[in-house]
């Protein structure tokens, strides 16, 4: 569970660090606007384009985790949830099958 953990915290602070970049680059955007070197609808479609970039990076982010995530699990030797459920599925068969039979 320890790799789980440090993989989610650094994933956390990656978006962490997204957020703030947005956040800050909203409070410019509304400087600018107020200031009047910027226009209502133009701070409006920038703040819309920052936040579908926003979207694209934690996509991408989360992709990139996610394949990291499976290389160590690889390169440990560690298997998936689904691949122990089938191997104790597998291992249930075969007990039923050279299981004695019940007098």
């Amino acid at each position: 569970m320890r790799l789980e953990r440090l993989m989610r915290l650094a994933m956390l602070v990656g978006i962490g660090a997204l957020s703030w970049g947005r956040e800050k680059g909203e409070e410019l955007v509304k400087e600018l606007a107020a200031k009047g070197e910027m226009t209502a609808e133009e701070a409006r479609s920038f703040l819309r384009e920052l936040a579908r970039k926003g979207e694209q990076e934690r996509r991408a982010l989360r992709d990139l985790v996610g394949e990291e995530v499976n290389r160590l699990r690889r390169h440990l030797g560690l298997v998936t949830r689904e691949e122990m459920e089938a191997l104790e599925a597998r291992l249930r068969r075969l007990e039923e099958r050279l299981a004695p039979p019940e007098a």
